[in-house]
């Protein structure tokens, strides 16, 4: 390629990368930042990218140390990274020819990130240009594996598997896909399986990665593929190298949903090897393994094959719900710290992003250096927008601190799998335990106690009916436990006091409620302000967990609980703040009205009111206590008016606030895309008070509505996040149903909208499961347009029926999506059916199919009237579905409800039935095919 940097625009670049990443010179940072984004707009920066990070050494004249360079070199990687990420269509090729040259060289270096940078700059580059953009890519890493020369370096075959890896990772339905005759995956495969022999662990390992991506999928190669895998696994399970036998555990578990058949007879020699790798020191190789168990437990035929193991696996797992030394000494002795506030990082949601601490050092400069740098690799790591597995794994040498009740450990998981084992095999796990628990859950050290309250609860789900005997014992010990001086026992304590909650909830001898309901809510009500704040977090889930096992029979105590709600607002900092909306919505679910009453009302709603007004817009408390507030409005109905006209409002402005701040990121990349979450939480709280106040007012409140309410909306339902457009079209559905006369004038530009979102073209492969949640709401939505718009509706209606039939006839659609979209088909017929009717046969057979699994509702009658109407118009093109149509009648439930929809439901049916009389010449000889229970349905009910 005849392409030769310039030095002196190379020193420049290397000179801001390196600026960029200083911590303590913030002028210079910033500085930096700006260069490089104005550089972005040059047509070489990619050049100069690949150019720097493909370097080992820094090019003359730069005076850099080595590891100033690698920093240099890593910024540029993720640089260059995200620039193929963010604009790959704008690239030259000329620079896309330069990156695939320096990719190779970067998958080669003797530095393990920079091989990492290249795997995800190749992996990057195959996802936006396809896999054939690119041929040789797969070829030379191939080439690189199989070292048939002799001469490739460790490193290279190395970088080689590790990219490759992460190409399957990323590219998994494209690998598998045909293109010209072939399929990649058949011919990669095989040289994956044959690279878990391979001399280096790494490659071992990586191999088995990139295997792992394509167990849990039933695709042609792996089924080929599949006994020799098994035979490899067989052998690897005995590799000396951890990673390699945690890839062979993670293998097993993908192959119980794939192919449990092929493991059944090997199901002995495997529960002693998970045994044995659970017992590992090594914890993440042990959790691994301990994942076996969930997976087999879970699986719906391959469990009952663990039934003579239980007594072996059992202990293990107990063993394993112990708090390893190193947990105990981060968590042993917590202080009471109810009064501290809850640092950033607590609050922030936890992604891949790791903590990176700070090493120390005995000499004073070294360690000055050392904070530098790992403050210079935690600006590298923000760099990113989507880091990468292995971007910064190595950064992360001292993350080995991190508090154990924030992340998936092994005793988390082995907890898991005893719940699993406990809804599968019920009594015996429990009989299995219970030395156990006689022997530990008064132990005099407290991790022991601890893992033996865990186990009691881990059970409570499956083994309720062995346990209940033992419970009137039980659940006052626990209570006591509320007052372990250990903070972390009475943590667990208010879960496990949670789990048995349905018991005492549901108790019916008032005397045996007052004996152990009583106390165990007054005891988590406690925990919900106790001086450390994790029992306070415990206390307040456990209380949110009673109140749904509790149900209505929560009524009685909801003064006190609510007082109790109102000092916990008072004292709580914001992490538990969260836990406690949780509680107040959930007690709102299940009382409903009840909280309306003056004497809750008025204690609960200024606690909240308070909290509104001092949450800031841009706050991330916004997202609870507006999820909350949703359900309060819900339950106070009308008496949630007071309080209406500002929350509505400010919802508003916070949308329009979010909306423009998409735009402006969508102009300029400089900004920042806003968080979704604040435009979903808002407009569900728009749902709500619609929902909640009397019609009068709510009109008031959409008509009021600054900046124009239905514009705002229309907005939204083109928002491209699926969980937006799910918020956007329920709240469309609501207005159709309360105030549908200020809707009615933006139908014309809203309809269109909604017909765009139901065209299942426009759902990606990649992401059909979060677009159908939209796509369900969009269907509800034009179900009750359709109710209220009616003859107006016309002009959309052909394309309304092509949406609804081609999403009822589509078997890859969620049986709820069909669902609603079958009810809006029927509606459509309410008021057009003179429309539908010309298309009857094309949609009868789906349409009552989907109706067989529809519970009786308002909106089922309504859907099958309409079909009846339509039914009417056409009745020879049911020629082909009359029978089941006829059943579909007879075995309708709800027609002696007292409703007026029932009743205009069994007169058009009884319209339908005369007409086919009329038709059908021997029509008693018809009726006489349907089963005999049906015949006698349809003749008591319609006058035949």
């Amino acid at each position: 390629m005849d392409w030769h940097p310039n030095q002196e625009s190379l020193r420049t670049l290397a000179a801001c990368l390196k600026d960029s990443l200083s911590g303590f010179n913030k002028a210079a940072q910033k500085q930096a930042e700006i260069m490089l984004s104005q550089a972005k707009a040059s047509p070489d920066i990619n050049n100069y990218l690949a150019y720097i990070f493909s370097s080992a050494q820094p090019p003359a004249g730069l005076a850099l140390s080595p590891n100033d360079w690698h920093l240099v070199r890593s910024a540029a990687a993720i640089m260059l990274k995200n620039n193929v990420k963010s604009d790959y269509k704008k690239i030259p090729e000329t620079s896309l020819a330069l990156i695939k040259l320096a990719v190779p060289i970067g998958i080669q270096d003797s530095n393990s990130q920079i091989r990492n940078y290249a795997g995800n700059i190749a992996t990057e580059m195959v996802r936006r240009g396809g896999l054939y953009s690119w041929p040789e890519l797969l070829q030379e890493l191939l080439k690189l594996l199989s070292n048939e020369t002799g001469m490739v370096s460790k490193e290279a075959q190395e970088g080689a598997m590790a990219a490759m890896a992460k190409i399957c990772e990323d590219n998994t339905k494209l690998l598998e896909r045909e293109h010209n005759g072939q399929r990649p995956l058949n011919i990669l495969l095989p040289k994956f399986i044959q690279a878990t022999k391979s001399p280096l662990p790494r490659v071992r390992a990586h191999a088995l990665t990139a295997i792992n991506v394509f167990t849990p999928r039933k695709s042609q190669a792996m089924l080929n593929s599949i006994d020799d895998l098994l035979q490899h696994l067989f052998f690897l399970a005995e590799d000396p190298v951890t990673d390699v036998r945690r890839q062979v555990c993670r293998a097993f578990v993908r192959l119980v949903e794939t192919r449990p058949d092929k493991l059944l007879p090997h199901l002995s020699g495997l529960v002693e090897y998970i045994i044995s790798q659970q017992k590992s020191d090594d914890e993440d190789l042990a959790c691994e393994a301990a994942e076996f168990w969930l997976s087999v437990g879970e699986h719906d035929d391959l469990w009952q094959s663990l039934e003579p193991y239980i007594q072996k696996i059992i202990p293990v797992l107990l063993d394993c719900m112990v708090y390893s030394p190193e947990d105990i000494a981060i968590l042993g002795g917590e202080s009471d710290d109810e009064d501290e506030e809850d640092r950033e990082e607590d609050l922030r949601p936890q992604f891949a992003k790791k903590n990176l601490k700070r090493g120390a050092k005995s000499d004073e400069s070294a360690e000055a250096n050392q904070g530098q740098n790992a403050n210079a690799y935690e600006k590298l790591a923000s760099m990113d927008d989507d880091l990468e597995e292995g971007e910064i794994d190595e950064l992360d040498e001292d993350g080995g601190d991190e508090n154990p009740d924030e992340r998936w450990t092994l005793r988390k998981c082995s907890a898991a799998a005893l719940d699993v084992f406990a809804t599968d095999f019920g009594g015996p796990v429990f009989t299995c335990i219970l030395p156990y628990l006689q022997t530990n859950l008064k132990h005099q050290d407290w991790p022991h106690r601890e893992a033996a309250v865990l186990a009691l609860g881990a059970v409570a789900e499956g083994c309720m009916d062995v346990v209940v005997p033992h419970l009137p014992e039980l659940v006052p010990y626990l209570i006591t436990l509320l007052d372990d001086p250990e903070p972390v026992v009475r943590t667990i304590t208010c879960w496990t006091l949670g789990r048995y909650s349905s018991w005492a909830a549901n108790l019916v001898d008032p005397a045996q409620k007052q004996a152990y309901f009583v106390p165990m809510m007054d005891g988590i009500l406690r925990k919900m302000v106790d001086k450390n704040k994790k029992v306070q977090e415990a206390g307040a889930s456990a209380m949110a967990n009673l109140e749904e096992k509790a149900g209505k029979n929560i009524e009685p105590f909801c003064g006190p609980i609510i007082q109790q709600f109102v000092l916990c607002f008072s004292k709580y900092k914001d992490k538990n703040r969260w836990v406690l909306y949780d509680c107040v919505q959930t007690l709102a679910e299940h009382i409903g009205p009840v909280l309306a009453r003056p004497e809750l009302c008025n204690q609960l709603m200024p606690a909240l009111i308070d909290r509104w007004q001092k949450v800031a817009d841009q706050s991330r408390e916004m997202f609870p206590l507006l999820e909350c507030l949703s359900y309060v409005a819900i339950a106070l109905g009308d008496a949630f008016t007071p309080y209406a006209e500002p929350i509505f409002g400010r919802c508003v402005n916070i949308i329009h606030q979010n909306l423009e701040q998409t735009l402006a990121a969508n102009n300029n990349p400089e900004f920042d895309q806003p968080d979704k979450d604040f435009l979903v939480t808002s407009l569900d709280m728009l749902s709500a008070i619609i929902q909640a106040l009397d019609n009068t007012k709510a009109v008031k409140l959409v008509q009021n509505s600054q900046p124009a309410f239905f514009e705002l909306l229309s907005l939204c339902m083109e928002d491209p996040a699926d969980e937006v457009q799910q918020s956007a079209y329920a709240l469309l559905g609501d207005c159709a149903k309360f105030v549908f006369e200020q809707l009615k004038p933006f139908l014309p530009s809203i309809i269109p909208i909604l017909i765009k979102r139901l065209d299942l073209e426009n759902v990606l492969d990649e992401e059909i499961d979060g677009s159908f949640s939209a796509i369900n709401n969009a269907c509800w939505s034009a179900g009750e347009i359709a109710m209220e718009y009616r003859k107006e509706l016309a002009p959309f209606v052909p394309e309304l029926l092509q949406r609804c039939v081609e999403i009822i006839s589509n078997p890859a659609v969620p049986p709820g999506v069909n669902e609603n979209a079958a009810i809006a088909l029927g509606r459509l017929g309410l008021y057009n059916h003179d429309i539908l009717a010309p298309h009857l046969a094309k949609f009868s057979e789906e349409f009552l199919s989907s109706m067989e699994v529809i519970e009786p509702s308002d909106e089922k009658a309504t859907a099958f009237k309409g079909f009846a109407m339509v039914v009417a118009q056409n009745p020879q093109a049911m020629e082909k579905d009359l029978l089941r149509f006829f059943t579909a009648i007879a075995r309708y439930q709800d027609l002696y409800l007292q409703n007026p929809a029932k009743q205009e439901l069994h007169e058009v049916f009884q319209n339908v039935l005369n007409i086919y009389r009329q038709l059908i010449p021997q029509f008693d000889e018809f009726v006489a095919q349907l089963q005999p229970q049906d015949q006698q349905a349809l003749k008591a009910t319609y006058a035949l």
